[in-house]
């Protein structure tokens, strides 16, 4: 099993010297969150929260995903990034197939494509992009990108993207990975049909275990079963060494972990206080 750092609401400054900490001690990967802004009125519950409010305010720190990755990148030879999760639906995916191609080719190869819908109306409304029929546009615009990335002259045709023969260089040298997010049933169809992996909000075990039985039932609907496929989890209650024991028999491919919070120390704790954290989560887990 692997273990990921989540660097959400982490103070932008500290990223590249935590990443490159995660990556002397044996981190797989950090997980990029993504939020495009704050609204003051939100006209809809966050689904991941028991009360529906967000987990942060207007002052919390966020980046670009695809910019933090190419930062952080930089100062790394190893260690891979993954979003966790990319909103499509208020974005467009000819420009984010030139931005996920651009981080491919920056990264050696490192970099892994988690994308979800989104869940606030003003993200898309704001930006441009309507919020009615948002699943069938995701859906396009998945095969929009991986089209793209696939290098050479390439057209497509649908009810919402329309474009002649167009070729972006250069091509990832290797499949940029895709890791679908969401809970619900269409969300994990998604994922089973055209995911290499699942990847998940915070969830509590008995829900995880019955997310992946759904998942292998609809890979093996679709005819995706025998291919690779990454189960990659915040669990909310299972850790230490038999938490993620019964994660990894339970299918889980990825534990993503902040550890620092463990220790105590919060997103705008030490520097130093963080690095050691890694460190200590480390040599007792990875």
């Amino acid at each position: 099993m692997k273990y990921t750092v989540g660097i959400a609401m982490t103070p932008l400054h500290e990223l590249p010297t935590l990443a490159k900490t995660a990556e002397e001690c044996g981190f797989s990967s950090i997980a990029l969150p993504d939020s495009l802004f704050y609204m003051e009125t939100q006209s809809t519950d966050y689904p991941y929260t028991p009360d529906g409010t967000r987990m942060w305010n207007a002052e919390t720190p966020w980046v670009d995903p695809l910019i933090a990755a190419a930062a952080m990148g930089a100062v790394t030879s190893t260690i891979g990034f993954y979003t966790q999760v990319l909103k499509l639906g208020s974005r467009n995916p000819v420009l984010l197939a030139r931005q996920v191609g651009s981080v491919a080719a920056l990264t050696d190869n490192r970099f892994g494509f988690g994308v979800g819908i989104g869940w606030a109306p003003e993200e898309f409304e704001w930006c441009g992009a309507p919020y009615a029929k948002r699943g069938k546009r995701v859906d396009e615009m998945i095969e929009v990108i991986k089209a793209i990335l696939g290098g050479g002259m390439v057209e497509y045709h649908g009810e919402f993207f329309d474009f002649d023969k167009l070729q972006m260089s250069p091509a990832p040298t290797k499949p940029v990975p895709f890791y679908v997010g969401g809970h619900t049933d269409v969300a994990l169809r998604r994922a089973a049909r055209v995911g290499d992996g699942w990847t998940s909000a915070m969830i509590k075990f008995d829900d995880l275990v019955t997310v992946i039985a759904r998942l292998r039932e609809l890979r093996e609907e679709y005819g995706t079963a025998d291919k690779p496929f990454e189960i990659q989890t915040v669990c909310v209650d299972r850790f230490g060494k038999d938490g993620y024991a019964e994660l990894e028999d339970a299918g889980v491919t990825d534990v993503i972990s902040v550890p620092w919070i463990f220790d105590g120390i919060g997103f705008d704790g030490p520097l130093e206080a963080k690095q050691d954290s890694l460190r200590k989560f480390a040599e007792k887990f990875i």
